[in-house]
């Protein structure tokens, strides 16, 4: 730095800090021999306060407001100078400005999965995330315990160390609630306030405070997960012998579908199977006559029972169903079913009055045998 740059350092009379970088929590006031003018302007902003450090040691700290840095309003200065010449001179000390807003939207989440008892399923890994804001509240100690002499220090340089506070406590009350696996996204808000009130303690000496937490998530390892959605699809599906009824009777319309494709093999295999049996006891294996049997020929396996259709109902713009054939004749017989009736099964070309389709009419022409005769009058 030049003679000119030097003289021009003395003449500046007003100490200030602007910032718009939004992760600065401690700015240094660079000035030439850290030298302070006598009677300088110190200009302390809302959300930032101003640390005075004086040959290594805290002298002391400013609050929002304008003041003017002489003898009369520094009094620790004096006390640690005793300059005989009525403080007149420039005077080597530092200014640290310190950001007491919240810095927001800090990210924490467990590197490794935190083992928990739960009540139900036993023993548990468990992932969680969050987000969490700091805020500095004694600037003082926030320098002599973080900061130390850097002259400029921003939210990375202790969000690192905070978040390790946070996931020890977290990892800690997550397994120590108690609460259900799947009552836990339930009780986020009451979780986060136990961690909050955890880490307040060891935050605190640091000079900082934690005025939110958040917890957003609480997962399970990706195996669980896909097995409890298994369950929840079983409890959606319910009776699982209708399902299966349904489900092949879908993949008997549909033959293009893989499912379809199996059962068609399935049974093509068995036909191929039953034409060899017959082949085979007409002909001998190698075409010549059958070889005589000792007992009587095995019979053939019965076919594979028919499959049952289902039936759907159109009412008032809705549809009903599926129904069995026993449950149509039900409805028949309570009058809920009549002959105009829109109906449906899979394989059939569109909606049918239940009167026109063969499988359902003859639902219709049951009628019930005649009453039996009164009984005769007493004479």
């Amino acid at each position: 730095m030049g003679i000119f740059d030097f003289l021009s350092g003395q003449f500046i009379d007003v100490i200030h800090w602007t910032d718009d970088t939004r992760d600065t929590m401690v700015w240094r006031f660079e000035r030439y021999g850290h030298e302070i003018k006598y009677g300088a302007k110190l200009t302390v902003r809302e959300g930032q306060a101003a640390v005075f450090v004086h040959e290594g040691q805290l002298a002391d700290v400013f609050k929002p407001g304008l003041y003017q840095l002489e003898t009369n309003n520094m009094p620790v200065m004096t006390s640690l100078q005793h300059w005989d010449h009525g403080f007149k001179s420039p005077f080597k000390s530092e200014i640290y400005f310190v950001a007491t807003t919240r810095f927001n939207d800090q990210k924490w989440g467990t590197k490794n999965p935190i083992i928990a008892r739960d009540p139900e399923y036993g023993p548990i890994r468990l992932r969680a995330f969050g987000t969490f804001s700091m805020r500095v509240t004694d600037p003082g100690r926030f320098i002599q315990e973080i900061v130390g002499t850097d002259g400029e220090f921003t939210t990375s340089e202790v969000s690192f160390q905070i978040r390790n506070i946070v996931v020890q406590e977290a990892s800690r009350v997550l397994a120590s609630s108690g609460i259900p696996v799947l009552d836990m996204a339930a009780n986020t808000a009451d979780l986060g306030k136990l961690v909050a009130e955890a880490i307040k303690p060891t935050i605190a000496a640091y000079g900082l405070e934690i005025p939110e937490f958040y917890i957003e998530n609480i997962s399970l390892p990706a195996e669980v997960e896909a097995m409890l959605d298994k369950r929840t699809s079983m409890g959606i599906v319910g009776d699982m012998g209708r399902y299966m009824q349904f489900s092949a009777a879908e993949a008997m319309q549909n033959p293009e579908s893989a499912a379809g494709s199996a059962m068609g093999m399935g049974m093509g295999a068995g036909m191929g199977m039953n034409m060899g049996n017959m082949t085979m006891g007409r002909t001998g294996p190698w075409g010549a006559a059958p070889a005589p049997q000792a007992g009587p020929s095995a019979a053939p396996p019965p076919p594979p029972p028919p499959v049952e259709h289902v039936w759907h109902i159109a009412e008032n713009g809705q549809t009903q169903g599926p129904f069995s054939l026993a449950s149509m004749g039900q409805k028949v017989s309570s009058g809920a079913l009549k002959r105009e009736t829109l109906v449906w099964t899979p394989g059939q070309d569109g909606w049918m009055q239940a009167g026109d389709v063969t499988e359902l009419a003859q639902l219709f022409t049951i009628q019930p045998p005649p009453p039996p005769p009164p009984p005769p009058a007493a004479v």
